[in-house]
């Protein structure tokens, strides 16, 4: 079975604390009204910067890995940001409560991460992970994980997509 690839919608593909509000090299701008979005009701809607070059990228993982959209866009993730970068409809994580409490100073997704990764191998790339949760997942999780922090104000990049390529690698 593939090891799961654990994808988080803003700071990794969505870099929205780019530096001086400016769009990064490769991004396109849309304006999204996701119903999530605690902002909805505004007038304004949502600015989200993706890089259509990350929906190839991805495609060429998914040969060694299972794509699950693990973002509190959960199932919007499909209509919103998946038709931008090319991606099929993905499985997403249904959080049962988001922002909520998490065990040893983790961050609130890590829990419901490993519920559901089950005793798969996985990899998370996330904008909020921290050694806390490395930590955790390292004493709680029986299979090989990676978890990978991405700078929000960045992105991913050409080494992320190679670092996870090499980590699942058979």
């Amino acid at each position: 079975m593939k090891p799961l690839l654990l994808i988080d919608v803003d700071g990794p593909l969505n870099p929205y604390a780019a530096k001086a509000q400016r769009r990064p090299e490769g991004y396109a701008t849309h304006r999204m009204r996701p119903t999530g979005w605690t902002g909805a009701e505004r007038a304004e809607p949502l600015r989200v910067w993706l890089n259509p070059a990350h929906g190839a990228e991805l495609l060429a993982l998914a040969d060694t890995y299972e794509l699950v959209w693990a973002t509190t866009w959960k199932d919007e993730a499909n209509d919103w940001i998946g038709p931008h970068l090319g991606l099929p409809g993905l499985p997403f994580i249904d959080w049962p409560v988001m922002h909520g409490r998490a065990p040893r100073g983790t961050f609130w997704k890590t829990q419901y991460i490993l519920e559901y990764a089950g005793e798969r191998p996985f990899a998370w790339i996330d904008d909020d992970i921290t050694a806390m949760d490395r930590e955790y997942v390292d004493r709680c999780h029986p299979a090989r994980t990676l978890l990978m922090r991405i700078d929000e104000r960045i992105g991913l990049v050409r080494a992320d997509f190679d670092t996870l390529a090499a980590w699942a690698a058979p």
